[in-house]
């Protein structure tokens, strides 16, 4: 490797992994005093919402790499401009484009490291956060599972313990659904069969209910039973995907396509995966360009300004259409790539006569 290369990245790794310690010092304290906050009137021994905070801090990390990587390019170039050393390597014969070669290589090697192991970990630390956090809620009895039968429900209302499982959900209604109702002993009371459940509310209609009960089956037009679970609430319950792994994210579409449950925020979060080394390292591109084109730019302060306005809105931008591919309002694999695609643009305009900046 040519000392050159070394240089250049032996900076930009000091200056990555800087930034990376500052980031997840800030995420740890916010995260610390949320969990201070959840359990102010819950006793728990404050090491506890320490641990919570270390478990939850790597997922939030993931979610705002795209700026740990702006802000680790600028810092990157204002070491070089401090030191003069961008104008040695310019008379050294070194172009601008060589070294956005070097320092976005690198980015996309972080950012494949990053999906291939950081993700997949972090996933699991946020499951197993989720899962601790949840003994803590009124919803730790109460319990909502996709897998390849079908929808599971717990459910805990009245003294009453429902076991519910469906083939299939279609919009406010469940399909081919079997409820067993337990009392609070385990003890069977009924069993219901039934082709179709309103759960548009809480208060959930069953039409033609099959009921068995102490041996006798009896027919019905309709039964209400009451529950915790809507629709709406069984939707929100799946929408935290952050806390599964690729693998596990692919194994969530297959099960999804089975019960004919919406697949396009899983796709989405797919896609997004799949994109973000490539987005960390259109960043860093458009990170070097906002610094080269800026560099007689005295105050490194309005220097990082302007790279931090210009990535919120990006970052904004790119969930606003996150958000309208996941209510369809534009295609949502094109809702996933459409930013990359006009950052890409925005940087080969600026790219012009870039190694005579």
């Amino acid at each position: 490797m040519k000392t050159y290369i070394k240089f250049i990245t032996n900076i930009y790794l000091r200056s990555f992994l800087f930034v990376l310690l500052i980031t997840f010092s800030l995420v740890f304290i916010i995260n610390l005093l949320t969990e201070l906050e959840f359990f102010k009137n819950i006793n728990v021994s404050i090491f506890f919402t320490i641990y919570l905070s270390l478990l939850n801090s790597p997922s939030m990390i993931f979610e705002i790499f795209p700026f740990i990587f702006l802000i680790t390019t600028q810092l990157f170039y204002i070491k070089l401009f401090n030191n003069n050393e961008i104008q040695i390597f310019k008379y050294s014969g070194l172009k601008n484009s060589v070294i956005l070669t070097i320092i976005g290589l690198t980015t996309l090697l972080i950012g494949i490291f990053i999906i291939s192991v950081f993700y997949n970990t972090t996933s699991n630390l946020k499951s197993f956060y989720l899962e601790l956090k949840n003994n803590y809620t009124k919803d730790g009895k109460y319990l909502a599972v996709i897998n390849k039968n079908g929808l599971w429900i717990r459910d805990k209302i009245e003294n009453k313990i429902f076991i519910i499982n469906s083939s299939k959900v279609n919009k406010n209604f469940l399909i081919d659904s079997f409820i067993t109702e337990f009392d609070t002993s385990y003890n069977v009371v009924r069993n219901i069969k039934s082709r179709k459940i309103n759960i548009k509310n809480n208060e959930w209609i069953i039409l033609k209910p099959e009921v068995f009960e102490n041996n006798v089956v009896k027919k019905f037009d309709k039964i209400k039973i009451n529950s915790n679970f809507n629709y709406k609430r069984i939707n929100s319950l799946f929408s935290n995907l952050s806390s599964l792994s690729f693998i596990e994210l692919i194994e969530l579409k297959r099960n999804y396509d089975l019960l004919n449950y919406s697949t396009i925020d899983v796709i989405i979060q797919i896609q997004k995966i799949i994109s973000y080394p490539f987005y960390l390292v259109l960043m860093t591109i458009f990170s070097s360009l906002i610094m080269l084109s800026s560099k007689k730019i005295n105050s490194n302060t309005v220097k990082i300004s302007i790279g931090l306005f210009l990535c919120v809105v990006i970052y904004y931008l790119n969930n606003l259409l996150n958000v309208l591919g996941a209510t369809e309002k534009i295609n949502y694999i094109l809702s996933v790539w459409l930013p990359l695609l006009f950052l890409s643009f925005l940087i080969l305009f600026m790219m012009q006569k870039i190694n005579e900046k």
